[in-house]
């Protein structure tokens, strides 16, 4: 059956090249018996697919049922797909047929499969590789010829890299991977179904026609449409209830699709929590606080050396050399007494910087040289991860939450450090 036949029966509306391949796709498996494992957003008719493989099967006068995953309750869903035994739990009164059972010879339809528990999982992969099954509290192997279709709106193989689908059921059902198109990548559908849903419902509801400006024709166009199909269909019919215009403006379109906050910028598919990457920060702040301290370090030494004593520069701001001194003064302090380290927060030393002494006698110049001390810096992370926690407590009062945030790390992750470091 050609393409467009497809659509006229099954009621599908747009031309995209994305939409005309997946409905391809579903052609061309659906006379054989290999499982299929539709992928798609929430809304973008992965259901309709999995009638058109059915009608378009040797199956198509078999029974066929679909099964929300995720609305049956962890607890029963074994009893659901696969039947019980009378006794076999408490409440089990009789005996049930599961799923299975009764849809035998037809196609059952595996809605949200990546909601499905560990151990419902098992279960299907037993019934996809022999056809054999057990109902829950009896011992006795039961067969079944039924054609399995699953659906889901998550990333299943995410889902197996985190342990919560299995690898093997995963590759059983994805022998023919359908991908269903969102909605925003089918630009020129989206005004071909809003006709559609429109003509319908006010021929449902006797409103008067809708038709649109070119204004609203290109905002319904540009909007993201999360929901997809779904979403549209619900907007067309609220317009087709509560609008008296015949003519519908982007004014008036603006009152009932939802206000887009978010950015249409591409997003990192693997995104991980901010508390996963909380050792990685605090590690990178230290470093780069570290570069800093000794690039200032080293300008003020060259500055030193041209021109015989300290900068201008560093005298009129010795905040830079107080810091350098009162991180020396805490580091020795940490290591002659720890318990005093408190203490010595509260008075915190300070380095006066005075010019080098210029004396002019009989014309000719007298430069008198310091020595310095080099004080050698301590490399270890530990102590100043340590520091910059303790420095952060004192800044905001032993206040965790905006220590915290300061450090750019959870309050969790800051509670723990505080811990093992014994602050």
């Amino acid at each position: 059956m050609e393409i467009q036949e497809i659509k006229q029966r099954f009621g599908i509306i747009g031309n995209s090249p994305l939409l005309n391949r997946a409905i391809y796709i579903a052609n061309q498996v659906a006379p054989t018996d290999i499982s299929v494992l539709i992928t798609g957003e929430s809304g973008s008719g992965k259901e309709v697919f999995s009638h058109i493989i059915h009608q378009m099967s040797p199956r198509k006068h078999g029974p066929f049922i679909a099964v929300n995953c995720g609305a049956i309750p962890e607890g029963t869903i074994d009893s659901e797909l696969f039947g019980h035994e009378k006794g076999a739990y408490t409440g089990a009164i009789g005996e049930r047929k599961g799923y299975f059972e009764t849809v035998n010879g037809g196609t059952i339809f595996l809605d949200e499969i990546a909601e499905m528990p560990l151990g419902t999982q098992a279960r299907l992969l037993r019934v996809l590789e022999s056809g054999q099954y057990i109902k829950v509290g009896s011992s006795k192997v039961e067969k079944t010829n039924v054609r399995v279709i699953a659906a889901t709106n998550v990333d299943v193989y995410e889902a197996v890299k985190s342990g919560k689908f299995r690898e093997d059921l995963y590759y059983r059902l994805n022998t023919v991977p359908l991908r269903i198109p969102p909605l925003r990548d089918r630009k020129e559908d989206i005004y071909l179904l809003f006709r559609k849903f429109t003509a319908d419902f006010t021929a449902k509801y006797r409103s008067p026609p809708i038709q649109m400006n070119e204004e609203a024709q290109q905002m319904l166009i540009n909007y993201s449409w999360p929901g997809n199909v779904r979403q549209l269909k619900n907007i067309a019919e609220q317009l087709a209830v509560l609008e008296r215009d015949h003519t519908i403006t982007a004014q008036s379109l603006l009152q009932y699709i939802p206000q887009e906050n978010g950015s249409n910028l591409p997003m990192r598919i693997n995104q991980q929590k901010k508390d996963d990457f909380s050792e990685r920060d605090i590690l990178y702040k230290v470093l780069f606080d570290m570069k800093r301290d000794m690039t200032d370090l080293k300008k003020l030494v060259v500055d030193i050396i041209e021109h015989g004593g300290v900068a201008s520069s560093y005298s009129a701001n010795p905040q830079v050399l107080n810091q350098l001194y009162r991180d020396v003064e805490l580091e020795n302090d940490h290591h002659q007494n720890p318990n005093q380290l408190h203490q010595n927060h509260q008075q915190e030393p300070t380095l006066t910087i005075q010019q080098p002494i210029v004396q002019n006698n009989n014309n000719k110049e007298l430069n008198i040289t310091h020595e310095a001390e080099e004080v050698e810096e301590s490399l270890s992370l530990l102590e100043k991860e340590s520091d910059l926690i303790k420095k952060a407590l004192k800044k905001h009062k032993g206040k965790r939450k905006f220590a915290a945030q300061e450090l750019g790390i959870s309050e969790r992750t800051l509670y723990r450090k505080i811990k093992e470091l014994n602050l």
